[in-house]
């Protein structure tokens, strides 16, 4: 069981209706902006986005999660919770109106407190920076392949030199996604990115769990816990790493990529 610092999660073994149900009395927490992102598609940003919003919004988060790709797919699988517990506030972020200003249209539901924003792929240098400017975290997930070893070496690049966060650095983590251990291929992952000046936080192991989880709109931590014991474990360092960020950032607005490029809706 995690120690979060800012609140002590109930025990796993209490019924998810009832963690829904019964959400701890208390002040909302600080904001954390959680962006995920590569410039590589594929890569597995919209596992890792949906995962941490069904992690926090089980474990009693006010919860958003921001689309900001035009496939829609966290919005997919927002729709496929439908009226699950433990809600989650949707908001897109690839579309675009007209009639009311952009800022409004992606403005986080009041006293949200975690907001996790799935990035498109191929962003340009704007994008990059303005995504990334007000995150108190960075996610870039990345495959165990020699393509996407290449290509994150450029993303991590492009965020250091383009995105401007050199200085920032210790808000960045890399996630190994659908990993199979003791392979070659993930030992020369290991390999390239403990070589890093970036914290490398965890691997998550290719499984159906994730599969499952998605056609019902759930995250891995809301699954029959006894079925699922090492991709819990696998998330834990991940969750740690996040609720030790520094919190400076949570007076500021959203980026301004997402009040130019998006638009809000609630489902389910």
């Amino acid at each position: 069981m995690l120690n979060l610092k800012l609140w002590q999660s109930k025990p796993r073994h209490v019924p998810l209706d009832q963690r829904a149900q019964n959400p701890p009395a208390m002040a909302p927490r600080p904001l954390l902006r959680i962006v995920a992102l590569n410039t590589k598609g594929g890569c597995g940003k919209t596992t890792l986005c949906t995962n941490l919003a069904g992690y926090y919004a089980s474990h009693g988060y006010r919860t958003a999660l921001l689309d900001a790709d035009i496939q829609g797919s966290s919005l997919q699988w927002l729709r496929n919770r439908g009226d699950k517990p433990a809600a989650i506030a949707a908001i897109d972020g690839a579309q675009r109106s007209g009639r009311v200003t952009r800022s409004f249209q992606v403005r986080a539901p009041h006293a949200t407190e975690r907001l996790i924003v799935d990035t498109p792929a191929a962003l340009d240098s704007f994008s990059l920076k303005e995504f990334t400017r007000d995150a108190d975290a960075i996610l870039i997930p990345v495959l165990p392949s020699a393509i996407d070893i290449h290509a994150v070496s450029r993303c991590i690049a492009d965020l250091l030199l383009v995105g401007r966060v050199a200085q920032h650095a210790e808000r960045v983590a890399i996630v190994a996604n659908r990993v199979k251990k003791h392979t070659l291929i993930y030992e020369k992952l290991q390999h390239f990115l403990q070589g890093l000046n970036i914290a490398f936080i965890t691997s998550l192991r290719d499984t159906q769990n994730y599969v499952h989880a998605a056609e019902t709109g759930l995250g891995i931590h809301e699954l029959i816990a006894h079925k699922n014991r090492q991709d819990l474990r696998d998330w834990d360092p991940l969750i740690q790493w996040l609720e030790a960020r520094p919190r400076a950032a949570s007076a500021h607005g959203l980026p301004e990529v997402v009040s130019q490029t998006a638009g809000n809706h609630m489902e389910g």
